[in-house]
């Protein structure tokens, strides 16, 4: 099995952890901050007022019609240079992994808003309860747990696109593979497999808990 040794040469594994933690990292913080922003987008998408859910409308579409990567080389190569942002690739990639996920998760808050029976409402207002008491207590707890399966599955989509940051020089786990291979080409000319099977099976052992938290959960709502 030529190429496997290069799993046992010093310093492999560590710089291939400290690249899994780089992308964790990016992963992590762009999930907790598209949160409060996916929570805002789709309760604006809901409102009554017409410019708001056609501005959101809008938003929505243009993440959704652009690749991930024309977003990031934007944001970096773009944005941050034409306006002088101090943007480093990392802070460009959790921009555009924040409104990527802000947009989906904004969608996936307005259709489980819009599933709420209009009973709902009305029963809540009948027992006095207020505008907000009632998207407060009633409608926001019922439509987190209808969308909860899917935004662990967006979860983990965020996840597998960090490695996209590894075009804007970002040294996460791909790159720091990319790396050790360019490095012992001549050495270990087999090694790709090797090297990215590992990176295969970190990015496996990341994302397939969410993936059996996201079916738990559909199983256990599904006749909710």
């Amino acid at each position: 099995m030529h190429g496997v040794e290069i799993l046992f040469q010093p310093g492999v594994f560590p710089r291939l952890f400290t690249g899994l933690w780089v992308t964790v990292w990016i992963a992590g913080i762009s999930v907790i901050l598209s949160i409060p922003v996916g929570l805002l987008v789709g309760w604006l998408m809901t409102v009554r007022n017409g410019l708001v859910r056609a501005v959101m409308r809008i938003y929505l579409d243009f993440i959704r019609i652009m690749p991930q990567l024309a977003l990031l080389f934007i944001a970096f190569y773009g944005f941050a240079r034409a306006f002088d942002w101090n943007l480093d690739a990392t802070g460009a990639c959790v921009l555009v992994f924040v409104l990527w996920g802000g947009a989906e998760l904004g969608d996936l808050v307005r259709g489980a808003l819009e599933s709420i029976p209009r009973s709902q409402y009305e029963s809540a207002y009948v027992l006095g309860l207020s505008s907000w008491q009632t998207f407060r207590r009633i409608i926001l707890p019922q439509a987190l747990r209808r969308m909860l399966p899917a935004s662990v599955n967006l979860a983990t989509r965020i996840v597998k696109t960090t490695s996209l940051a590894a075009l804007l020089g970002v040294i996460e786990v791909i790159k720091v593979g990319q790396q050790i291979i360019d490095a012992n080409r001549f050495a270990y000319p087999q090694a790709t497999l090797w090297i990215y099977g590992v990176i295969f099976f970190m990015y496996f052992f990341i994302c397939w808990p969410l993936s059996l938290v996201a079916r738990h959960l559909e199983k256990r709502w599904a006749h909710d």
